[in-house]
Parts: C-alpha cells; sequence; structure tokens
C-alpha cells in the first residue's frame, strides 16, 4: 500500500530541502524515497491538465484535454519513447552496421495499488498519490501541489534596506512556505553561508559586495512543493546613510492598538516623470542621477514606508509596474493589502494600502472626475454652468484625475467604517480653478457614496492636492465654503472665469495642520498634501514631525541620495472617539 499521499507529497518530492531533513524520514520506504515526481496541474474551470515528468534527462510537459480517456495519454507517452528509441536504434545501427530492436515500454497508471482504467477521464485518473510506471521508472503523482508562479528577487540591492522578492503563488499559502536566504562566503564563489530565513533579508554593511541567495519552497496547509532558488544578478551595494526619515521612525516603532489609527499619504514621484529631460536638467539637476532611478528609489520608499507601521497608506504618482513588483510584495510581506487606480492613458495612478490584522475591505467606489462630471446626473448644475464657458469645460474634461474611494471596517468595531478618499488634483500652479470643480465633483461623490450605500462612515480625504493653505480649495475643505469672488476662479485668465459659489457638505479639519512645506524642490517649497478628517468620530492623537529643514536641504533639495521623492510624506496617528 502506498504510505500517506499527504505526507509524501509534503516531505518526498522536495528534491532540494537539505539532507539533514530527510533525517525525519527513516522510517519510509527507501523505494519511495528514490521515486521520481510528476506534477499534474488540474484546475476545474479549465478544459486542459498539463502533466510534467522528467524522462531520460528530459523534460516532458503534456496538455490534454480533463475528459480525454486515460489510455490516449499513456499510449502517447509510449509513442513517444518507441519514436526516440527506433532514433536512436537507428543512429548506433548507421555507426555500427547492426540491426536493432525496439521494446514497446509497459505505461501504467496506478492508484491504491490497482490499475487505472484506460477508458477513465483524465480528469478522475490522474489524483494525487497515484504512481506513473514508465516500464521500470516510477512518478509519484502530485496534483495541483504549491507552485511558485512569480519568484523575483529586486535588482537594486542596498546594505541596510530590506530586500522583499516579488512572490506569487498557486495552490498555496505564502504564511505556510519556507524561505532561507544566503549570501556568498566570498565575493565570486559559489559557496553560500545561511544568514537569514523569512520574506524579508536586510543586509548589513559587513555584506557590501557580496551577492545572495534566496531560498523559497511553496506550501500550504498540507504539502510543499519543489524549492525555487534565486540569486541575485548584482551585488549589495553601500546605501546612502542617514535617510530624511530615519528620524520621524523614532516615532513610529510599533504597530498602533486597535483604539489608534496610523494614517500615511505620500506622493512618491513616479518614474515616467523622474526621467524626463526636464525633471533631469530643470526640476532636479542637483539630484544625482542614480538617485533618480527607480530602483535605487524603490529601496528608500520601501525602507521609509515599512517604518512607518502605518494602518492606512495612500500613495499618489503610483507607477503600474511599481505597485506589482515592488510596494506590494514588500508591504503584503508587512500584512498591508492594496488596491491601484490607473490614471486613463496614463501609467500611473493612486494606491490605497491597509493592515488585514485591523481592517477588511467593505466596497470601492472610485471615480474618473471628469467622466463622472459628464455621466452623473449628480454634477448636472456644475455641468450646465461650466457649459458657458466651453474653454474651461474643455479644460476639466481632457484632465484624467481620478480619486480612488476604499470603504474599510474596523475588525474590532464593525459600527464605524471608515470612507478612505485619495486623490491626486491637477498640477498647474494656473490651474486653481479646475481644482475648485474637481474638489466639488469629488465631494458630491463622496456624499453620495457615505449617505446611500455606508451611513455613518467616517470620511478620510487624503492626497496631493496641488493647493496651497491660501488656495480656494483649501478654504473649502476646512471652513465648509468658497465664494464666487475667490481669485482661485480668476486663476485661467478671463476665458476661464467661470465663478461659482460651492459648499462643502462635511465638515473636516486638516490632520496634519498647514506644514511649512510638503513639496520642496529647487523652484518651489510649499504645502500641497493633506490629510483631512470629520472630527465627530476620530481625534488627532499624534503628528509625526517632518523632516527638518537642514535634513531636507542637506543635498539642495528634494529628490536627492537620501530621499526618495519630492514630496514629504505626512504621517498622522488618529484616535477612535
Amino acid at each position: 500500500m502506498l504510505w500517506n499521499c499527504a505526507l509524501s507529497s509534503r516531505l518526498f518530492f522536495n528534491k532540494s530541502i537539505s539532507i539533514s531533513f530527510w533525517g525525519h524520514l527513516s522510517n519510509i520506504p527507501r523505494y519511495y524515497k528514490t521515486m521520481q515526481r510528476a506534477v499534474v496541474r488540474c484546475v476545474p474551470s479549465e478544459s486542459k491538465l498539463t502533466i510534467s515528468f522528467t524522462l531520460d534527462g528530459s523534460q516532458k510537459h503534456m496538455l490534454r484535454d480533463q475528459s480525454e480517456e486515460l489510455g490516449k495519454v499513456l499510449a502517447r507517452i509510449s509513442n513517444g519513447i518507441i519514436k526516440a528509441q527506433a532514433k536512436a536504434k537507428k543512429s548506433k545501427k548507421n555507426k555500427c552496421n547492426e540491426p536493432s530492436e525496439v521494446v514497446e515500454p509497459v505505461v501504467r497508471l496506478h492508484y491504491n495499488g490497482d490499475y487505472v482504467a484506460n477508458d477513465v477521464a483524465n480528469f478522475d485518473a490522474w489524483q494525487d498519490g497515484a504512481v506513473l510506471h514508465v516500464s521500470e521508472v516510477k512518478y509519484k503523482i502530485e496534483r495541483n501541489p504549491p507552485t511558485f508562479t512569480i519568484a523575483e528577487l529586486p535588482v537594486a540591492l542596498l546594505a541596510g534596506f530590506p530586500i522583499c522578492p516579488k512572490l506569487e503563488i498557486e495552490f498555496g499559502d505564502l504564511n505556510h512556505c519556507i524561505f532561507t536566504w544566503y549570501k556568498e562566503q566570498a565575493p565570486n564563489e559559489d559557496s553560500w553561508i545561511e544568514t537569514g530565513t523569512g520574506r524579508v533579508f536586510t543586509p548589513s554593511n559587513v555584506d557590501i559586495g557580496l551577492k545572495i541567495k534566496f531560498k523559497c519552497i511553496p506550501g500550504n496547509e498540507t504539502k510543499y512543493g519543489v524549492a525555487n532558488e534565486l540569486v541575485s544578478s548584482s551585488t549589495i551595494e553601500a546605501g546612502p546613510g542617514v535617510c530624511t526619515f530615519d528620524s520621524r521612525h523614532q516615532y513610529t516603532k510599533k504597530v498602533t492598538d486597535n483604539s489608534t489609527l496610523r494614517v500615511l499619504s505620500y506622493n512618491i514621484l513616479a518614474d515616467i516623470y523622474a526621467q524626463t529631460d526636464l525633471s533631469k536638467t530643470v526640476l532636479y539637476p542637483y539630484c544625482a542621477p542614480y538617485a533618480l532611478g527607480i530602483d535605487y528609489r524603490q529601496n528608500l520608499i520601501k525602507k521609509e514606508l515599512l517604518g512607518y507601521h502605518a494602518d492606512i497608506i495612500c500613495l499618489q504618482e503610483v507607477d503600474k509596474g511599481v505597485f506589482s513588483d515592488s510596494l506590494s510584495p514588500a508591504l503584503d510581506a508587512f500584512g498591508m493589502e492594496g488596491n491601484f487606480r490607473i490614471k486613463e492613458k496614463q501609467h500611473e495612478g493612486l494606491a490605497t494600502y491597509f493592515r488585514k490584522a485591523k481592517l477588511q475591505l467593505l466596497s470601492q467606489h472610485d471615480i474618473q472626475l471628469n467622466e463622472a462630471l459628464r455621466k452623473d446626473s449628480l454634477h448636472s448644475e456644475l455641468l450646465d454652468n461650466l457649459s458657458n464657458n466651453p474653454i474651461l469645460r474643455e479644460k476639466v474634461m481632457k484632465r484624467s484625475t481620478t480619486m480612488q474611494v476604499t470603504v474599510l471596517q474596523p475588525l474590532s468595531n464593525a459600527s464605524k467604517p471608515i470612507c478612505v478618499a485619495n486623490t491626486h488634483l491637477y498640477w498647474h500652479p494656473k490651474g486653481g480653478n479646475v481644482r475648485l470643480i474637481q474638489i466639488d465633483i469629488a465631494l458630491r461623490h463622496l456624499k453620495q457614496v457615505i449617505s446611500t450605500e455606508h451611513p455613518g462612515a467616517s470620511l478620510l480625504f487624503v492626497g496631493d492636492f496641488n493647493s496651497t493653505p491660501s488656495s480656494g480649495l483649501f478654504q473649502l475643505l476646512s471652513q465648509g465654503s468658497v465664494p464666487k469672488a475667490h481669485p482661485d476662479w480668476a486663476s485661467g485668465g478671463p476665458e476661464e472665469h467661470c465663478p461659482n459659489g460651492l459648499h462643502n457638505p462635511f465638515e473636516l479639519q486638516s490632520a496634519c495642520g498647514e506644514p511649512a512645506y510638503t513639496n520642496y524642490v529647487g523652484g518651489f517649497q510649499g504645502c500641497l498634501d493633506y490629510i483631512f478628517l470629520e472630527p465627530r468620530m476620530l481625534c488627532v492623537e499624534q503628528v509625526i514631525p517632518m523632516p527638518s529643514h537642514h535634513e531636507v536641504t542637506t543635498h539642495q533639495a528634494l529628490p536627492s541620495v537620501s530621499h526618495p521623492s519630492d514630496h514629504i510624506a505626512l504621517v498622522c496617528d488618529l484616535k477612535w472617539k
């Protein structure tokens, strides 16, 4: 009889598990220890299954219909062997002038000690724990074992900065995988020293100049799959030393308890903007070119974000690839779940993450502001007013500005849902009128979401509003209204003048006040980013101090070798009332 199939697939067929691991298997017959493995991927929702195994040193991948009879697959394996034998015999005969004979192999599938009938459908035949016999070779069938579909290391590795691999798993759970880290014993030597475990590894200065190796064994609750081994393409380099966020991390060493929410908003500077000629020669000429590179900046961004231990993270200017390949793998390893909203016809957008141990996702209500203005009757009056000024209307309609709306519920108190709105408004210095229109659309949408979908939810409205405290937008959000006479209505010139009195349906306050600046570049310094909250349910417990002016200007301005963006993250602790 076959030994327990769950045990066999969990322990037995991970050939890359260390020899010491096998010491626990001394009571298992040698027969099973020497059996080869065949992997069958069979998903009920798909019409095909795949069978993968190694035969005579060659890897075989068979794609077959799940409804096909087993006998046809076994015959195909047999015919393939016969053809290979005939080809080899023919070559030998030509060399030796001796007749050769092709022997038909015996190919059968066993399950629980019995042959599986040839007329059984593939879906039912290839069971976990079955044994495929190909002449004298036996293969233990592993059906849907945990498997990494993606396993990648970052390109740039810096001492003192966390290394977070990108991992995607099928039929498994990252929480049940085994992760081991190694470093070279010496540069360019193929000998390795174990140096850590877990999904994340932070190299130190003694590792500079060395490559690292990451061994990951996929697993689930019952078994393990085949290990992957990844070797870094580059060596560990020296980090930048002290960063602007290091002193801020002294206030955020631990995750907050259930009575508090730590909220973060940060424009992380999209790579598509950092790499333009304008950025390199006009906007950030003081920044070393390598420090503008996305691989370098991502090391700083990940370390900064992870060190804040935030419960809610709202990011702007997030490259699509950065979200999936860099940020999400890192934040997921630290218990954060995230969603991404891309801007239309662009490669960057918004990302909102939340701590899974404290919050759960209830719903999402993202919008593109110009589309909402055009299609939602909620904004018909505003659209009619804009129709009187076609120049301004066209300008607003061309903007692909979006707002990400995520409704979360604290796991400790289902009666206190939170509506988190994350946006990045129009950037132009003379676009105050456009931003007023955008914020009016946003507020009306949020009012509808909360009043109809989640009554009683508390609003957190955060992001890069591209508006200073003297703007009409800030007045609307913090004071409740903005008059037709506000100068921002004339910010685009006489041809765009379309005054409109606006009212804010929410009572909001700026959690972090009015910092001297949240954006500091060579040609501009000012406060553009905010975290607005409704004080009826939440109050500010702590605002994480901004970096000192000396820290910001050590390398003249932002970004720099010690700061990854031209903006500064806002971080605060909010306490439930």
